[in-house]
């Protein structure tokens, strides 16, 4: 039986401008297994959050799905009716939001709404669903779990708030955890808290976790693997080690050289030249080629083939490919 819990193939997801329908997340390949953590990383605008979206079918309109296959344990998402997609998310795959305060409603308690998102799913009684709220409260580390039950989401830190959500996520044991951004709003003693709760919970539960984030420290804390997006496209994928460590794609490694480092104290802070282009203005070729410090002639008019490397990882890169040909 195979062990692959989330796979992605060819996904494509666009939204209408002036000039017609343009693509934000563009022929997408991602695999996550069970027990596994792959980071999807990437500068804001690169379409992380809007292929975790696509994932679970909750592309806000007048964006849609044009072409591709996602499959979560198995079941093909794309074609499953609403009614079947609204009881695979919770109980196959579940999602951790960029911020809490914006996911939880302000007028329910916070275990009155992990309480619902159980019984949505299961003909269980208040009590029964009540008493395993608090049992994840504990789990996921939140002070006083019974206390806590009562409160309201402005009465939480942001911290607590978070791990309200990750005990909601959790509450029907899904086989796919999606967390976008799970730290981004917290400072950071409370990130270094969530993520060894995340680790934790991983271990145990043996749950795959698609982690989202332009955060490089959070990635190396928490990931098996890596899968670098620029412009719609995953540029390089491979293990932690091999991405952090070896790192071939010039975005990639434009990405590693941005990280303060007190070997390099004193020094500017590097950075990429330019920003993220806009769907409208991508190019036929590399969507990197405007920002790319060793760009060849071709490189903004081909497309770039998918190198695989001897040390295990694929990068997309024309560059690559002449470097690779010549060795």
């Amino acid at each position: 039986m195979s062990d692959v819990v989330l796979e992605v193939r060819d996904l494509l997801t666009s939204f209408p401008g002036e000039s017609g329908r343009s693509p934000v997340v563009d022929g997408v390949n991602i695999e996550v297994h069970a027990g596994e953590v792959l980071a999807l990383v990437g500068e804001s605008g690169c379409g992380k959050s809007m292929t975790a979206f696509s994932i679970l079918r909750l592309v806000p309109k007048p964006g849609r799905i044009d072409a591709g296959s996602v499959r979560v344990a198995g079941r093909d998402v794309l074609a499953l009716p609403v009614t079947e997609m609204r009881s695979l998310r919770g109980r196959d795959a579940a999602m951790i939001f960029q911020e809490p305060m914006t996911s939880l409603n302000p007028v329910h308690t916070v275990g009155k709404q992990v309480v619902e998102a159980i019984r949505l799913h299961e003909k269980v009684s208040f009590e029964a669903a009540r008493a395993r709220t608090v049992d994840l409260f504990d789990q996921v580390r939140i002070p006083d779990p019974a206390v806590r039950f009562d409160a309201y989401p402005h009465e939480l830190s942001g911290g607590l708030k978070q791990r309200v959500m990750i005990a909601m996520a959790l509450a029907l044991r899904p086989k796919l955890l999606i967390a976008d951004e799970p730290t981004t709003a917290l400072d950071v003693t409370i990130q270094a808290q969530i993520l060894e709760l995340l680790r934790e919970l991983q271990r145990e539960t043996g749950t795959a976790i698609l982690l989202i984030t332009h955060d490089l420290g959070v990635v190396n804390e928490l990931s098996d693997r890596i899968a670098v997006m620029y412009a719609g496209r995953i540029v390089e994928e491979g293990t932690r080690e091999q991405v952090l460590g070896a790192a071939r794609h010039p975005y990639t490694q434009g990405l590693l050289r941005s990280i303060p480092s007190l070997a390099r104290r004193g020094e500017p802070l590097a950075e990429i030249a330019g920003v993220v282009p806009p769907p409208s203005e991508w190019p036929a070729g590399c969507r990197f080629a405007t920002r790319c410090g060793v760009v060849l002639d071709h490189c903004a008019a081909d497309l770039p083939p998918a190198v695989r490397l001897p040390e295990g990882q694929i990068a997309r890169c024309h560059v690559v490919a002449r470097e690779e040909a010549a060795r």
